[in-house]
């Protein structure tokens, strides 16, 4: 199949997963646009070649100017706190779900030819593991509910107005680039930069919740394809590993030993909302995406490390207030003990 030269919008092309994703198409010869607020990414993951607008994805009148010509749009955009959007809904809701209202709406109206949303693993909520595309979403916090109300009116547009849809269920992404000075999110992160500066793990309840992880190349071998395979139209795919599912203690331990930092973690009592065990079937991305995983957990940490030592270890920014401050909130957050 030739070649054909695509416009794409990426948005949050700063962020951890926009980055690499806008990184890659312009290598493949693309011509990419790339929104970000900067609130979850770094100014210096912006790749290089691409058109970089700073702004903010609820500025509908915006992304209606940036958003011309486009054919195809990533939406990677997210606040993506799910722990947090327990006790600061209206920034999380807002960030996440009225921005993709304003993204689906001007790239519906643009006429786009395909619009691939990057949704979350948290709609899967409480179920039976290993999760599977076919089981109905159960959020139980407002960021997921964000979540899955995004995709409904992703279908709602595109379904009345003729245009493709993908939606891609990546699963606790891990690699270089990953906003490491966040408290709120990036487990793996987290507990590295705590580690380099000689602090122990933060861990929420027991640290037996089950995750699974993937290697951010891993991850754009599924998200890449979505530019234009056309069996992947109206399809929702989950993307990660199903070979390795592992606790959040297994994870402060093998950063421990990666860090050689050998510090007990600190137990702390559960966030509310948290989903004990969250792990995926990869099994239809093999078989539409001919995915594999190629990059193992105890490699994708490894290389997050490199990153985090290589840059620099950062105090946390907690650059989101508190709504919600009472008793159930933990304490890590609002006396910022991270």
């Amino acid at each position: 199949m030739p070649f054909v030269k695509k416009k794409i919008f990426v948005t949050g092309v700063a962020g951890f997963l926009g980055s690499h994703l806008a990184e890659k198409l312009v290598k493949l010869g693309h011509e990419v646009v790339g929104i970000d607020n900067m609130l979850g990414g770094y100014e210096d993951n912006v790749p290089k070649n691409i058109q970089f607008y700073k702004g903010d994805c609820c500025d509908f009148e915006k992304i209606q100017s940036i958003i011309k010509g486009v054919d195809v749009v990533y939406h990677c955009a997210a606040t993506a706190h799910e722990g947090l959007s327990v006790f600061s809904p209206f920034e999380i809701t807002k960030n996440n779900y009225l921005a993709s209202v304003s993204i689906f709406s001007a790239a519906v109206n643009e006429k786009v030819k395909r619009i691939i949303f990057c949704s979350s693993m948290a709609r899967y909520g409480e179920q039976k593991t290993p999760f599977t595309e076919d089981m109905k979403p159960t959020p139980v916090d407002p960021y997921a509910i964000s979540k899955v109300a995004s995709e409904e009116v992703l279908k709602n547009l595109c379904e009345l107005n003729r245009i493709e849809w993908v939606i891609a269920i990546p699963h606790n992404i891990i690699g270089p680039r990953q906003k490491y000075d966040d408290p709120f999110r990036n487990v793996v992160s987290i507990i590295i930069n705590r580690m380099l500066q000689g602090k122990a793990p933060i861990i929420y309840g027991d640290g037996e919740q089950t995750r699974c992880f993937s290697y951010i190349d891993d991850c754009l071998s599924c998200l890449i394809p979505m530019l234009d395979q056309k069996n992947l139209n109206r399809e929702t795919i989950n993307i990660g590993p199903d070979e390795e599912f592992v606790t959040i203690n297994k994870i402060a331990e093998i950063c421990s030993n990666i860090t050689g930092v050998n510090l007990n973690p600190i137990y702390k009592k559960d966030r509310p909302k948290e989903v004990k065990h969250a792990t995926c079937s990869a099994d239809k991305a093999r078989a539409l995406l001919k995915y594999e995983t190629k990059v193992t957990l105890n490699e994708g940490i490894k290389k997050t490390y490199d990153y985090i030592k290589n840059r620099g270890v950062r105090p946390f920014d907690y650059n989101i207030n508190i709504e919600i401050d009472n008793e159930l909130t933990p304490s890590t957050w609002k006396n910022k003990e991270i």
